[in-house]
């Protein structure tokens, strides 16, 4: 009876210890259980994936605007606008050839005007035909003349698609020196510059343009003055923690 009473403690034992251990395992679950609630938790909630998505693309936009800021907001003397000590500096790359930019050439100037705080540094970004080029010279040698804004703003102002004649119309309607621009599309130094800006461009992962940078964002196409200005603000608001 004695034995009997000793194998039947034993296998208590040996029993209540089995389900201590159970427990344990159940209270850490395996890599394979871990997944499988992450899974099930995104499939019932999948309007997380664009948030997720997009905070790494911010961290990743954080990494590549810090290791480029130099570059990106030194501008090609004279071809700015706003304030020249701004708090804030508003980047962008355009084509003069592209329609959304002269969308966006008027969303600019609306935030120059209203925020005397802001500086907008202009940078030439020519990828979508040779005329595009030419103009972008003509750009920059408008700018080594100091008249880069009065060139800048008749070039999206004017009516009419990008070509030679018509760039070299608004340089004579503008008062610039047509034997200087002229001389100036073959200029190896000016050629350089456009050449940083389209590795500068690559280097940011700019796919088009108008694009925007604004302290830690990059904004693509013609997004509207209220999502620049919002930026803006977020940029100031930034700088000022």
């Amino acid at each position: 009876m004695a034995a009997v009473l000793a194998i039947g403690l034993t296998g208590a034992g040996v029993g209540a210890g089995t389900a201590m251990a159970a427990g344990q395992a159940n209270a850490r679950p395996d890599r394979a259980e871990i997944e499988a609630i992450v899974r099930n938790y995104i499939l019932s909630h999948p309007e997380i994936i664009p948030e997720a998505v997009a905070r790494l693309e911010q961290a990743e936009a954080r990494k590549v605007l810090a290791s480029n800021r130099a570059a990106i907001e030194t501008p090609f003397p004279g071809a700015t606008a706003g304030n020249p000590a701004g708090d804030v500096k508003l980047v962008v790359f355009f084509d003069y050839a592209c329609p959304y930019c002269r969308q966006g050439h008027a969303d600019v100037q609306k935030l120059v005007r209203e925020d005397p705080k802001l500086m907008v540094i202009y940078r030439d970004f020519p990828v979508l035909s040779p005329a595009s080029t030419e103009a972008a010279m003509a750009s920059l040698s408008a700018a080594t003349q100091g008249q880069y804004r009065k060139f800048h703003d008749a070039m999206f102002d004017s009516p009419g698609r990008v070509s030679l004649v018509r760039t070299m119309g608004i340089v004579k309607g503008v008062g610039l020196s047509e034997e200087r621009i002229t001389a100036d599309l073959s200029n190896t130094a000016l050629k350089a510059e456009l050449d940083r800006n389209l590795l500068l461009g690559r280097n940011l992962g700019l796919t088009g343009t108008p694009s925007y940078i604004i302290g830690n964002r990059v904004l693509s196409g013609a997004v509207g003055f209220d999502r620049l200005k919002e930026a803006v603000v977020a940029a100031r608001a930034e700088k000022e923690r």
